[in-house]
């Protein structure tokens, strides 16, 4: 299954019964939205929703923090997933949140997943139908998760590749959070960046219409912030979640595949022990 499919493909798929679409919307703490609440106004049919802050390890405080295998597999199952099933994830932005579920999903072992080029707004501007309200609760399945850990960092790991400089971390916020010239959206946390990162902010992956660029444009893009293949590269964000589409633009970009760091900026410029850059 390709990395990303285009509404043509889904519109031609809806309703096999091996596939399973989410909506994984999520929003920024300033922005005054509800990805479920959305989710019910307006979804592709047959859709259900994705809470990545539900799929996570809800003992930790900092947001969405990847859930135990054991957990990812219990609500997975819940869900209606088995790994037989074809899984495509969009959002209600475009291409920013979806990406995190891809990579959820890859994280646990399970390559038959894709994300919706351009998303919801790609749906709705090409008119296609949607449903609205609460959907049928899927019947209940059986789950296996293979945890692959060379997909995800932790700080620790970090903190490593940036001393030894075995590896580039990039970072997918907008050039102001990490230059420490714009405030982060989480209140109480400095923005900068980690020393030793680059930044190639996510929406420069996209084009104009909200879709992700061809592979060409891409490699151009990481190779101008210094991805150019030549060492192993870690991306990370504000939540590690935009830190995905990075993670999704290189695979489709056809360079090695990145860590993400799970924690990102909130965990790095929260630790008291680590280093903060402004520039």
């Amino acid at each position: 299954m390709d990395a990303i499919v285009n509404t043509e493909w889904l519109a031609a798929h809806l309703g096999q019964p091996d596939l399973v679409i989410f909506d994984i919307t999520k929003y920024l703490p300033n922005e005054p939205f509800d990805g479920r609440t959305k989710f019910a106004e307006a979804h592709i049919p047959g859709a259900h929703f994705f809470d990545m802050d539900e799929v996570a390890d809800t003992e930790n405080p900092l947001p969405h923090m990847i859930p135990t295998a054991a957990r990812f597999e219990k609500l997975l199952g819940a869900m209606g997933v088995t790994r037989a099933s074809r899984v495509v994830f969009y959002d209600q932005k475009g291409m920013q949140s979806a990406p995190r579920g891809w990579w959820l999903m890859r994280l646990f072992g399970h390559e038959k997943v894709a994300v919706l080029d351009g998303g919801l707004p790609k749906w709705l501007r090409e008119g296609r139908a949607t449903a609205s309200g609460a959907p049928a609760t899927p019947a209940p399945a059986t789950y296996v998760a293979d945890f692959m850990a060379r997909r995800v960092a932790g700080i620790g790991d970090v903190k490593r590749l940036l001393e030894d400089g075995s590896a580039l971390v990039l970072d997918a916020r907008a050039a102001g959070r990490f230059a420490g010239t714009a405030p982060e959206p989480r209140a109480g946390l400095p923005s900068g960046h980690m020393p030793g990162a680059a930044n190639l902010p996510f929406n420069e992956l996209l084009a104009a219409d909200g879709t992700m660029l061809p592979p060409d444009a891409l490699r151009a893009r990481f190779a101008a912030a210094g991805a150019d293949g030549g060492k192993p590269l870690v991306t990370s964000c504000g939540t590690g979640v935009t830190a995905c589409v990075l993670a999704l633009g290189a695979v489709r970009a056809g360079l090695p595949e990145p860590a993400v760091y799970d924690g990102s900026w909130t965990e790095w410029a929260s630790r008291p022990e680590t280093q903060k850059v402004s520039s």
